[in-house]
């Protein structure tokens, strides 16, 4: 038996993995690592609260709890 085939994703922007050093995302089809160094106030956040973010306009990244935005 094969299973089905996936659907299409529709998110245009994903976090694919938080690590100890850093978030590494997709954002239309492109792999970003945003390091704790570059990007510090993302170090001390929990997982839970970075992986609640909002793709805006196609280009601006927006996390409501921790008050960070990314374009």
């Amino acid at each position: 038996m094969k299973s089905q085939k996936r659907g299409k994703n529709i998110s245009d922007a994903e976090i694919q993995n938080v690590s100890e050093f850093g978030i590494w995302m997709l954002v239309k089809g492109q792999e970003y690592f945003l390091s704790y160094k570059e990007f510090p106030w993302f170090e001390k956040a929990s997982v839970q609260d970075i992986y609640n973010f909002q793709f805006l306009h196609g280009q601006h990244l927006h996390w409501p709890v921790l008050d960070i935005d990314l374009s």
